[in-house]
């Protein structure tokens, strides 16, 4: 009596994808700020692994540092100190040094 009924409103025609834009813009930076950069460093990190060679001077991902002397499939043997060796898995070398790095150390 006093109170008039309520009905939904209908909806204009394109809402339904105005209130899925916010979505696809935040996975759209989401990829542009996190995924991407990402992917980048690890293709880079596996080009570096598979260009290792002997005499590359090498810091493990325990922060080891030494000369490569042996490279094989999967592993590298790192040269340490004098006559001191050690073989890690190849996916354990975090970085390559430039040449004379461990001279200056």
């Amino acid at each position: 009596m006093f109170i008039s009924n309520a009905y939904a409103a209908g909806n204009a025609p394109g809402s339904d994808l105005m209130s899925f834009l916010p979505l696809v813009v935040i996975f759209v930076l989401f990829f542009f700020m996190i995924i991407r950069p990402q992917m980048k460093a690890a293709k880079e990190q596996r080009a570096m692994i598979a260009a290792l060679q002997k005499g590359d001077e090498v810091i493990t991902s325990g922060g080891i540092v030494g000369k490569v002397t042996k490279v094989t499939d999967a592993f590298v043997s790192v040269e340490i100190a004098t006559n001191t060796e050690i073989t890690v898995q190849k996916q354990a070398v975090q970085s390559a040094l430039p040449k004379g790095t461990i001279k200056s150390l």
